[in-house]
């Protein structure tokens, strides 16, 4: 062989070898994301990180985490995070107000938004709602939580102004509840269990209950995107590996689930853990392009999220509905899916 063409054999296989998923030697490329712990959806960024699948795509992350998805929003305006895992009623208050595009479902969380009344109070407020008027509703605004609290009351006959809405964060109102105040409180999961154990509230009607479809969310800055399209897409695959590995190991996720959730203040029975998994459907590579899929016209998102965005139209927290063309975007999942490399590692193959 002469020595020039050896020479470029050699060259060419360093390049192959250095892809985004080229193993421990890979450049570990640093990026920012943003979540919030103790939840479902981001679990698997901790399984990511616990497993080495960051570092297997040639991710070095930075975390940034938030109580919700309102101040992780406004932290996008001053680029402290590129990428990260949200709500999806902050999602689309992010794109309206600072490009931030939606690449991706964490989750289903019809079933893990909802609002509850202690035990003593709940089979009264069932059988009338409308002993309900003038009492005190405790929820976090512009959140999943509001937006599947909006939709119980109107499944209950009733309306925003009937009840004295209350805005805490979610550990306030855990406090606040447990203290007396309060009638109803509008939780997302795990804090429903939380206040389950520590004052026997019980669900009066959950975003499922409803017919609200409540998408958690996976989001990154439209600046960031553009210049770094292939960080985005291995971003995607890291998340969707984690996903795949779950779905894999149920078991092994519930002892990720129960330190995750430790770290960030939450201790949970084993049986809470396993209810997150049941009632909170993921989505895999093939599953999430399907649902972002606008072959045959609007996409399943672009139906979820329109919703969203008339929700947030009717509190006044937007002027108008946004487009969901203008901010759902498959583009990075597409990316996965062309590079066969990449895509084997999202499918955990």
């Amino acid at each position: 062989m002469r020595p020039a063409r050896c020479l470029w054999l050699i060259v060419l296989g360093v390049v192959l070898g250095a892809g985004p998923v080229g193993g421990p030697a890979a450049a570990q490329t640093p990026i920012n994301v943003s979540y919030q712990p103790a939840l479902y959806w981001s679990v698997p960024y901790y399984i990511a990180s616990e497993r080495g699948f960051w570092q297997e795509a040639g991710l070095k992350p930075s975390f940034t985490t938030f109580p919700s998805g309102a101040p992780q929003v406004a932290a996008a305006g001053s680029k402290s995070w590129d990428v990260g895992g949200m709500g999806s009623a902050p999602a689309v208050l992010g794109a309206a107000r600072f490009n931030l595009l939606t690449i991706g479902i964490t989750n289903d969380e019809s079933s893990g938004n909802l609002i509850m009344a202690r035990d003593r109070e709940a089979d009264a407020i069932l059988k009338d709602p409308a002993s309900l008027k003038g009492k005190q509703l405790l929820l976090t605004t512009n959140s999943t939580g509001e937006y599947a609290a909006l939709a119980c009351l109107k499944k209950l006959g009733l309306a925003r102004a009937d009840m004295q809405v209350v805005n805490l964060g979610q550990a306030e109102i855990i406090s606040a509840f447990t203290a007396g105040n309060g009638t109803l409180a509008g939780v997302w999961a795990p804090n429903n269990y939380t206040l389950e154990q520590r004052t026997g509230a019980r669900t009066i009607c959950t975003g499922k209950d409803a017919g609200t479809i409540i998408p958690g969310t996976l989001v990154v800055r439209a600046d960031f995107a553009k210049e770094h399209p292939d960080l985005v897409a291995r971003y995607l695959a890291v998340y969707l590996r984690a996903i795949a590995w779950e779905k894999a190991h149920p078991k092994e996720t519930v002892e990720y689930m129960k330190k995750f959730y430790a770290q960030g203040g939450v201790t949970l029975p084993d049986k809470y853990l396993q209810v997150e998994i049941d009632t909170r459907p993921t989505f895999v590579l093939a599953e999430q392009l399907r649902l972002l899929d606008r072959s045959r016209g609007a996409s399943t998102a672009d139906t979820w999220y329109a919703a969203l965005g008339e929700y947030l139209k009717s509190t006044g927290t937007l002027a108008r509905v946004p487009d969901t063309k203008s901010f759902i975007t498959d583009e990075y999942l597409k990316l996965v899916e062309r590079d066969p490399k990449l895509k084997a590692f999202a499918e955990g193959k």
